[in-house]
């Protein structure tokens, strides 16, 4: 990883980390909060997807702001509105009231999100794409493991403070951006891309990034509910969770990287298929304790590398000045499935057991193949375009109109070298009419000693009258 790559994303990264740390913890604290409290599972699958229905208004609307304030400003208004939302969940706890600020809690986190999503696109082309977004969800992976770590310790403090911590660090990852010197990214006037528009440029960039909320949402809304009734304590939840996104954290550059070397819809298939296998060996194989943290390291780094290869595939075929509303739309449609997720796949559970969720995630793994390989034999990946290199042209016609350095000067000493005398001898040139006189011949008069008179000198100045007439007239008008 290079330093060039690392400073171009560092301030909002480690913004994001910051954040992330309470973040990553905090859908599953809200999960086992309402468990505790009795509450069905059709109601922690509501209370979930309102953070998700919040991120779908965000992705709507708030890139109006972000183009109007710039990255900065907007990033400190939507951290702190997110600080808010979470120490409020800490003094009023009933499920409606939480599921009211995760909605706004989620339209608050959106904005983040698309501030540092449209800060590192700007910043990179597209041979860094796909590393740039591999070092965002790094950021926000790493800070999930953090926090899931983080989750026994604030619960066994008991009351609000879960909540207190996740408020103060919202606040806190406002400093980097605001104290480290960095160069934002120029917003110059975003063209429109309506919905159908980016359906069009990219249906799989856009399938990519629903299947990502479908899957991704499944894992932190209903996972731990899974684990919890598989008889895992409240710390092994958090374990088994981290474990989930330490497998995201340490996949996702290498993944980013083959992204940017291969073809990212190929990459999209190899993944889809990849879950799908990890779901059917969760449910098919005898398992203990650790061979389910391994299988849940793999399925973290497969399913949370959709949206940043999706992401990447789309700019890739995005306009320049479209890359903030294209990056908003998918947002929005991996908004749109987080959503859904919670309650598309509650019922499932309800008819299959908690088996239910791996059934969901190997179907959802399944259809994502299916539409990746049809999209790929309808439009593959366009050739890559080499690097432009001043060349010499092979054909004869072209080779006449190279005109080298060598060749110019030969041409030069060609011209000085050539003598012209025994082709014209008889030909007198005359003394040119303008122009400077010669060097050997300027201002040299030839007079003989005794004449005392000024003629001589007027002959070899000729312009010696104009001069003493300037001089004459210039000091007559200087004033006293």
């Amino acid at each position: 990883m290079s330093r060039q790559l690392l400073a171009l994303a560092l301030a909002p990264l480690l913004g994001l980390f910051i954040l992330g740390i309470g973040n990553g913890f905090l859908a599953t604290v809200i999960t086992l909060r309402l468990d505790a409290a009795g509450e069905s599972a059709a109601v922690i699958g509501w209370v979930s997807a309102a953070y998700f229905i919040g991120l779908a208004f965000g992705a709507m609307l708030n890139d109006r702001m972000l183009l109007r304030i710039g990255h900065i400003r907007a990033y400190g208004s939507f951290a702190s509105l997110v600080a808010v939302t979470v120490i409020l969940q800490g003094l009023v706890e009933t499920p409606w009231a939480w599921f009211f600020l995760r909605l706004i809690g989620g339209w608050a986190t959106v904005g983040v999100y698309l501030v540092i999503e449209s800060w590192l696109l700007a910043s990179g082309d597209a041979r860094v794409r796909g590393r740039l977004l591999a070092l965002y969800m790094i950021s926000l992976y790493a800070a999930g493991v953090l926090g899931q770590l983080l989750l026994g310790v604030t619960e066994a403090m008991g009351g609000a403070s879960s909540f207190m911590v996740i408020g103060m660090l919202a606040s806190l990852s406002v400093l980097p951006m605001a104290m480290i010197p960095q160069f934002t990214p120029m917003i110059e006037k975003a063209e429109p891309l309506s919905p159908l528009r980016l359906v069009m440029l990219t249906p799989t960039g856009v399938m990519g990034s629903f299947g990502s909320g479908l899957i991704v949402a499944g894992v932190y809304a209903l996972l731990p509910l899974y684990l919890q009734r598989a008889g895992f304590s409240v710390d092994r939840v958090g374990q088994m969770m981290a474990v989930v996104i330490l497998g995201a954290m340490v996949l996702q550059y290498p993944v980013g990287r083959w992204s940017d070397r291969h073809d990212r819809q190929l990459v999209l298939i190899l993944i889809s298929a990849f879950c799908a296998l990890i779901s059917a060996a969760v449910l098919w194989l005898p398992l203990n304790s650790w061979g389910l943290a391994g299988l849940l390291f793999l399925l973290g780094g497969g399913v949370f590398s959709f949206y940043p290869v999706a992401l990447g595939h789309a700019a890739d075929r995005a306009p320049a000045g479209a890359l903030v509303r294209m990056s908003q739309g998918l947002l929005l449609i991996n908004a749109i499935g987080s959503a859904l997720s919670p309650p598309l796949i509650s019922p499932v559970l309800g008819k299959l057991g908690d088996a239910g969720l791996f059934w969901s995630f190997g179907a959802l793994g399944i259809c994502l193949l299916l539409f990746f390989a049809w999209r790929r034999s309808v439009r593959p990946a366009p050739m890559p375009v080499a690097p432009f290199h001043a060349g010499t042209p092979m054909t004869a016609s072209g080779a006449e109109l190279v005109i080298t350095e060598d060749l110019v000067k030969g041409a030069t000493e060609h011209e000085y070298k050539e003598d012209l005398t025994d082709l014209v001898p008889d030909v007198e040139v005359a003394e040119p009419l303008v122009g400077p006189p010669l060097l050997d011949e300027t201002c040299v008069a030839h007079y003989p000693e005794s004449d005392d008179s000024e003629e001589p000198v007027q002959h070899a100045l000729p312009g010696i009258e104009s001069i003493e007439t300037y001089l004459a007239v210039s000091e007559a008008l200087e004033p006293g």
